[in-house]
């Protein structure tokens, strides 16, 4: 029997594999192109965000008031404005734009500063549109005149000014360079520095391309590579280096008080302690104090803020500072970074969660778990630190002398330094937790090997009970103690036993 060769066109037919890979490589290539067109979006949207936009009217070449700035870029200006808010809302776990009181919160902080001005007064900056008012105001800058009233210290530098106000670039230009402005007094130019920080701190006038007005930061990158060209670098470096013309590591260098960056080996506090030990500063390492209480003389870190991101993971992913703190937001279609500069935890939607696909609950819950374990790390420094302190003291009691406390004061120092090194950066560790940790595991290494030092010193010297720690755990309680080692009546520490005789005797 044989098939029949006619076939019922109402009969089920096999599809063709060629028509299957047809339709194959047709979806491939319409996903390609569709990937080809978002990935070309993406290029042309960031040539947007680096593309300078014109202002709708002229702006003088260094014209200091934001508001004028503002008639061009009004979004930019209105989310600037909001800068000036500093209520308690604008509060976070461990920072904001409130101005607590460092002293109060850590009290421990009065023993490592004591007789100098951060022991008298340390607050939170409330921000770049306070920033004028939060130097002037501060009990740092100020002394008592005959009257015991409180004014301006006529012997503080305008140096101090640096970092408050576009007028500062202004004021170098009119003296004729940095040298002369540092080198001048900080009362002599309070009526001419009046802008607090604003647009042309970090943007060239009718262009809106960022630039860098503060000298010192071009001064150190110039001596870490003498090759360096602000030029080529990219606008996103750029959205970071603005920030680091301030939020870094400084000292006032020589009788000119000339503003330097301590970058010259490395921006970890490990390179900046081979800095600051050279004898390169009067014929000893520099330092900005020399301790009321143990008579160490230490170098105060300020807000290293730059340095400690550098070794972060948002750095090597190459997210720039103000990704996180001006993110870029969009009103009627059109996109402009926020000028309202701060904490991401008061706007996760557009920072954080930008990368970070979770809740914002728990992103905020992520951010202060891994500051707490930073605070907890940083409390038992200071702890260890200001014991470190007193216990030279209560050596120096015992009657040790300078030759005997120079490892241990030298431990202080270093020991300090590393802890200043994230206790003034902001953020809590959040830049760089795992350097935040090893760098506090550092400070209370050698904060610890320091009071074991004194406990041989003390031991040599016949005492061997326990030392008697006066009370420091409020803010006045540790001013009063500074006070009285700085009258040179300070308490006894040795319990008021008196000096045990050797055998025989």
């Amino acid at each position: 029997m044989t098939t029949s060769p006619y076939v019922s066109p109402d009969t089920p037919q096999p599809v063709s594999t060629r028509a299957w890979l047809g339709w194959l490589l047709l979806l491939v290539a319409a996903g390609a192109t569709f990937g080809l067109g978002i990935m070309a979006a993406s290029i042309l949207h960031r040539r947007e965000e680096a593309a300078q936009k014109a202002p709708l009217r002229p702006i003088d070449e260094m014209e200091m008031d934001a508001a004028r700035w503002g008639e061009s870029y009004p979004r930019e200006y209105d989310s600037y404005k909001r800068m000036q808010d500093s209520s308690p809302a604008t509060k976070t776990k461990y920072g904001g734009a409130t101005q607590r009181d460092y002293l109060e919160e850590s009290p421990a902080n009065v023993i490592l500063f004591g007789g100098f001005g951060f022991g008298k007064d340390y607050r939170q900056a409330r921000g770049h549109a306070h920033a004028i008012e939060d130097v002037t105001n501060t009990l740092r800058m100020k002394t008592e005149d005959a009257n015991h009233n409180l004014v301006l210290d006529a012997k503080k530098p305008a140096t101090c000014w640096t970092c408050k106000s576009p007028d500062v670039p202004r004021m170098m230009k009119k003296m004729g360079g940095p040298e002369n402005f540092y080198a001048a007094k900080f009362v002599d130019l309070k009526d001419e520095i009046k802008h607090p920080i604003g647009c042309y701190d970090c943007h060239e006038a009718n262009t809106m391309k960022l630039q860098i007005t503060r000298p010192a930061l071009l001064e150190a990158l110039k001596r870490r590579d003498p090759n360096f060209d602000i030029e080529k670098v990219s606008h996103q470096e750029m959205r970071s280096l603005v920030c680091a013309q301030c939020h870094v590591e400084y000292y006032f260098k020589g009788k000119g008080n000339y503003l330097t960056f301590p970058w010259d080996k490395g921006f970890t506090p490990d390179k900046m302690e081979e800095y600051f030990d050279e004898k390169n500063f009067d014929g000893q390492g520099f330092a900005d104090f020399t301790n009321a209480i143990s008579k160490t003389r230490i170098v105060k870190i300020r807000h290293p803020d730059y340095e400690l991101y550098s070794t972060g993971i948002h750095a090597y992913r190459n997210v720039a500072c103000a990704d996180c703190h001006m993110p870029y937001r969009t009103e009627g279609g059109v996109k402009f970074t926020d000028h309202h500069l701060q904490s991401p935890l008061h706007n996760i939607s557009n920072s954080c969660a930008v990368c970070h696909r979770w809740s914002e609950q728990d992103i905020r819950s992520r951010v202060e778990s891994i500051q707490d374990k930073v605070r907890e790390a940083r409390n038992r420094a200071e702890d260890a630190l200001a014991k470190a302190h007193l216990d030279v003291a209560a050596a120096m009691e015992a009657g040790a002398m300078d030759e005997e406390l120079a490892v241990a004061r030298q431990q202080i120092r270093h020991a300090q330094l590393k802890w200043d090194y994230i206790a003034a950066s902001n953020g809590m560790g959040f830049h760089s937790p795992a350097e935040a940790l090893r760098i506090l595991t550092g400070a209370v290494d050698l904060a610890g090997q320091a009071r074991l030092d004194c406990a041989r010193i003390l031991a040599r010297h016949g005492y061997t009970q326990p030392i008697a720690y006066p009370d420091f755990s409020t803010k006045e309680n540790a001013l009063m103690l500074v006070k009285a080692f700085a009258s040179g009546k300070p308490p006894k520490l040795l319990g008021g036993a008196e000096k045990p005789v050797a055998a025989g005797k």
